[in-house]
Order: C-alpha cells, then structure tokens, then sequence
C-alpha cells in the first residue's frame, strides 16, 4: 500500500504521492483491475498448458516435463513477485511493460519450440539438450512475469481506494483463481481444437497485451507521462503487429515445419482430438509411413514384420476363433488376423475414431491394411482398452493382442500395468493366449522384463520373443522420433497364456504363411531375447507405474 505522505522519488509525477486520479469514479476503476486480473490469470494459465502440452508432444513422457515445465514456472513466479517490489513506484508504467513482455514471448513461444524441434532435427544428438534448455528457459521466463502482475495489481488497486491488505488480497486472488479457471477450461475445449497450438498461443498473447495495454493506457494514463504512455503504446503497438503477422503466416509455418519434421511426402495431417495423425507416403509405390503423436508406428517395409510377429505366433498357438484386437485402429494387425481362415469374430477396441475413419478411407492405408475394415467377420468399438475391459463380461476370446503404444509412453503406462492384464485375463478362454508388444528388447531390456514382470504378477506365463528389423523400422520409444534413423532395431514381444505354462511359439504350417518371418529366425530370436533377462523387477500397477 502506498502512504500518501512519503515523499515522491525524483521525476514522479505529482499523482503519484497521492490517490490515482482516474477518468472513472473509484468503483468502477476496481470493478476494471479485476476484470484485467481475470484476463491475465486466464492468459497466464494458457502459456503453462500450452508449454506443458508442447513438451509432451514433443519430448515425450508428459508427467516428467509436466514437473519441469510447473515447478520451474512456480519458483519464477515468486522470483517475479520479488522483483516487481522495485516497480512499486512505477506500477502503472512497470504492469504496462510487465504485459507487453508475457504477450510476445508466451504468444511466441509455441512456434519457437516447434521451429527449433522441426529444423534440428528433433530432440536428439547434438541439440539433444539446447531445445530442453529453451523449454526451461520460456518456463522461467514467463513465470517471472506473471508473478510480477499480482504486486503491481495490487499497487494499482490500492491507489484506486485504500482499504486493508486482507481484503485487498482476497478480492485480487478471487479474480486471479477464476481467471485461471476459465484459462484452463478455454485451452483445451476451445483453443486447441479450433485454433490449434500455434494460433492459440499467439490469440492469447493478442488478449493479453490488449488487456494490460486498455487498463493503463485508458484507467492510469494520468499516473504516466507523455513519453511513457507514448513508448508502451507503440511497444504494444509492436507486440501485436509480430503476433499478429505471426498468427497470418502459422499455417504455412506449420506445412513447413510439418514437412521438416516428416518429409516432403506427407498426404494427411489431422489432430483427431485423441492425438496428431500423420500419413506419409503409400501411394505410387512409396513406403507408407504413419505418426501418431509424432512417433513412427507404421514405417517402411517392416511394417508387415512386425505385426506378423505380433498376430500369426498368438494364433498359430491354438484355437483361433474369437479374437479381440485391443488398439491396432490402422487395421493392419487385423489385416494378418483375417488371414487365418479359422478366425469367425475379430472385435477391434480403439480409442481414436479419427484413426478409424483414416483406416477406411484414406487410399494408402486402407490399401495397406487390406481394406480389412470390409470385412464382415470384423467389429469396432471405439473405447479406451482399459475402460472396455472392466465392462467386458460374459465374452470369452481365443486370442487377445494388445497392439499399444510403447510401454515408455506415459499415457500408455496404464495399458501396461498389473490391473490391465488381469482383466484381459478375464475375457480369455480356457486355452486362450495374450500377446503384448513391449517395446524393444535391446534398447530398453528393463522396460521389456517389467512387462514380463507385471505378465507374471497377473498369473501369466509368457514366452518372450524378439524380432530384427530389416528395413526402416518403427514403433519408437518415448522419446519423438523425427525418422527411421532413431527407430528401434528390434521389437519385443511376449506370448502369454494363463495358469504354469507359456504357450508354445511356433508358426503353424497348415495356417497362413509369413512373407517375412520363418520358424527358424523365431526360435532364434527368443533364445536371444531370454539371454537379455533381468530378474527380481516388480510389476507396473495402476498407483506405481515402474516404465
């Protein structure tokens, strides 16, 4: 709170040892510094989202740099509150400036992450830790500037009308709280889905230099000289032009840096409101290449590798009926399934219906998956797997795979945990079997026998098996992979059934024919995949994710 009787320091205005002398009467003028309190705790909270989302999607393991991102931003804030005690002089000049700072660089920095992640080449090798860096140095910086708001505001509101600390306090942090209510509910029901991260970011850095720029411009010019309310219009002035220029060219940005990140034969890119889909290639004879999230799923030539190692081992093992495909919304695993002529029900659990309509009508990948979608014999049902399996009484399947995502990525961890496979074992048939892609074997052997840990806690007895890749690979880890060059060089597989015995891995001779596997390079890759065990690891659950 300003004392009225404390001397001006040297070059302030008269008004400032005083009352604000406002161009509204003093109700009004506090009704106003809320309302730019709501609005900037609204746009505060979009930058945290928005700078936690990105990482997420672009480094991968979302609860790690969820943690990075709000810790790091917290500690500035209360560095920021620290630092604008020495603006306290200066309120209505120094929130001015305070403003027009977080609009540029919140508004800017979803494209800058996503520049440098595009023409670097990703987030590995040299630049594995310059881009990280960037991302805690935007956390700190906007979070020192959003915790010098909440000082100045107070500053501003008490020379409107003194009243005590208490309750000045309590009417700014009410303000503040449902301010950043609003932000957190705009982000992802109304920003991300219409206006994507790109042009949200800088929509709200926009609002957000607008609303600093109206309240001491228009509410404290009087508190100003003419040179300072002259050098914070036109710095606003500045501020909206980039933002504004920047909010014009995002879309060509964003083909650029699309093309950067996946290739100059990129067909399709959607954000299904589940994850970012990517079609690259499959067409004229090109290699058909999917990203989802920005990982590689579908790549090159062994794609057909890879989902024969996932399907024809389950199915050759016995009965084969009754199949329950848990993820695999591309449909190619399914394409291998309705390949066995015994196969009388294929149900299909996804959790992206946008991957769904892809798999039927886009050109390449219904090509690739053999339009299995087509087929009468097969069901969808669009559900999270987990959600599924809990309601899932009464069926009894003959093989379950489970075509996930990697076990490394956070939001996958519960697909991989003791609870999941428990359930999956209940809608097996007395001689049914579990498949699980488990990631790969040689880079992440304690990923892969954790897996196998949580198999047996969940009263499974599995095989595991590993096969090469031979071409481009894919499927990649938690990290985002920007090309095949990061792909891993194996895939990991377990053959689970219930009770004491695993079940037998062989190809079944009488049953369909792999084009890329044999019996021989099967057995051989499992004798290679026992040899990389590691024992005594506990199992994943639901409360204590170990991936």
């Amino acid at each position: 709170m300003i004392d009225p009787h404390a001397p001006a320091p040297p070059g302030a205005p008269p008004s400032w040892t005083g009352p604000a002398r406002l161009p509204v009467r003093p109700g009004t003028g506090r009704f106003l510094v809320l309302v730019c309190v709501f609005v900037c705790a609204a746009c505060g909270l979009v930058y945290e989202l928005e700078l936690v989302a990105f990482a997420s999607y672009l480094i991968g393991d979302s609860v790690t740099q969820a943690s990075v991102v709000l810790s790091v931003m917290v500690f500035a804030m209360g560095i920021g509150s620290l630092g604008a005690k020495r603006l306290r002089w200066h309120a209505a000049a120094g929130f001015g400036a305070v403003e027009s700072a977080l609009a540029l660089v919140g508004g800017c920095s979803a494209m800058a992450l996503y520049a440098v992640f595009a023409w670097t080449g990703g987030w590995g090798g040299v630049w594995a830790q310059g881009p990280r860096c960037l991302l805690v140095a935007f956390s700190l910086a906007i979070g020192l500037l959003i915790g010098a708001e909440v000082p100045l505001l107070m500053e501003l509101i008490q020379r409107i009308r003194r009243q005590d600390a208490g309750g000045a306090v309590a009417d700014l942090f009410a303000a503040d709280y449902v301010g950043a209510l609003v932000g957190g509910l705009a982000f992802p029901f109304l920003l991300l889905p219409f206006l994507g991260q790109l042009t949200g970011a800088l929509l709200t850095g926009a609002v957000n230099v607008v609303a600093g720029g109206a309240l001491v411009l228009g509410l404290f010019r009087r508190d100003l000289t003419r040179r300072a309310r002259w050098t914070l219009f036109l710095v606003g002035l500045g501020v909206l032009g980039v933002l504004g220029s920047a909010a014009a060219l995002a879309d060509d940005f964003e083909r650029a840096a699309r093309h950067a990140v996946y290739g100059n034969d990129v067909r399709v890119a959607v954000q299904t409101g589940v994850q970012e889909v990517v079609l690259a290639g499959g067409t004229h004879g090109r290699p058909l290449d999917l990203y989802l999230d920005g990982r590689l799923r579908v790549g090159g030539r062994d794609e057909r590798r890879y989902h024969e190692a996932l399907v024809h081992p389950a199915l050759s093992a016995g009965p084969e009926r009754r199949v329950l495909v848990l993820g695999g919304g591309d449909g190619l695993a399914a394409r291998e399934v309705l390949r066995h002529r015994g196969v009388r029900l294929l149900d299909i659990v996804e959790l992206d219906p946008g991957l769904i309509r892809l798999a039927r009508s886009d050109p390449g990948l219904s090509a690739a998956n053999g339009h299995a979608y087509a087929d009468p014999r097969v069901h969808v049902t669009t559900a999270d797997a987990l959600g599924w399996l809990r309601g899932a009484h009464g069926r009894a399947y003959d093989v379950v795979i489970a075509d996930l995502p990697d076990p490394g990525i956070t939001a996958s961890t519960k697909l991989y945990s003791q609870e999941f496979y428990g359930l999956a074992r209940r809608v097996l048939a007395p001689q049914g079997r579990l498949v699980v892609h488990a990631g790969p074997v040689t880079a992440r052997p304690r990923v892969f026998w954790t897996v196998a840990a949580t198999l047996r806690a969940s009263g499974f007895t599995a095989c595991p098996y590993r096969v090469l890749g031979q071409d481009s690979g894919f499927a990649a880890g938690p990290d985002r992979s920007s090309g095949a060059s990061r792909a891993p060089h194996d895939w990991g597989f377990l053959l689970a059934a219930p009770g004491g015995s695993a079940p037998p891995l062989r190809l079944d001779p009488r049953g369909p024919r792999p084009r890329t596997l044999t019996q021989d390079e099967l057995t051989a890759d499992a004798r290679a995949a026992a040899r990389t065990r590691i024992g005594g690891l506990p199992p994943s659950t639901l409360v204590h994710p170990r991936y």
